[in-house]
């Protein structure tokens, strides 16, 4: 799989637990830390593979996305910090469902951005081959990722 399909397959997937938070009602308190707890581990691996791996690859291939780059480790210095946030508040706080809904919006405007602005660019800058080579990069990295956001690179910048 090549790594900008890989990445649009990680957001399809947190999409896809958002939806299921939206979902719940306030008396589903269990239920939204679990979600939120699966939303913060798939959010902290995705992060930390693209600071690691495809932003680097990105810059590279693609020098004019560079502004984009820097712009997308800003939005995840915020989106991580908000994990760190989340992953250690109680479910039944009146701030947590405000807290997963302003996450919420950081990130869906954080992927509709990489994908809609600056993927493209990528794609066409460094080609089918390379990007699948990335892919093999990025997937054999995830058992590496951390299980803390503040372990991201971009918690700490």
């Amino acid at each position: 799989m090549d790594g900008i399909v890989m990445l649009r397959e990680d957001h399809k997937t947190v999409e896809r637990l958002f939806k299921r938070f939206e979902k719940t009602d306030d008396g589903d308190v269990a239920e939204r830390r679990d979600i939120a707890d699966e939303v913060i581990g798939e959010l902290t691996a995705h992060a930390w593979i693209e600071e690691q791996i495809f932003y680097p690859a990105a810059r590279e291939a693609a020098p004019d996305t560079v502004d984009h780059v820097l712009e997308s480790v800003e939005e995840h210095h915020a989106v991580v910090w908000m994990l760190s946030e989340l992953k250690d508040m109680d479910a039944a706080d009146e701030r947590f469902k405000a807290k997963m809904t302003v996450l919420m919006e950081n990130v869906r405007h954080h992927v509709e951005e990489e994908e809609d602005d600056w993927f493209p660019d990528v794609r066409a800058a460094m080609g089918r081959k390379r990007l699948v080579e990335l892919g093999e990069r990025m997937e054999a990295a995830r058992p590496d990722a951390p299980r803390d956001p503040l372990a991201v690179p971009s918690a700490r910048e």
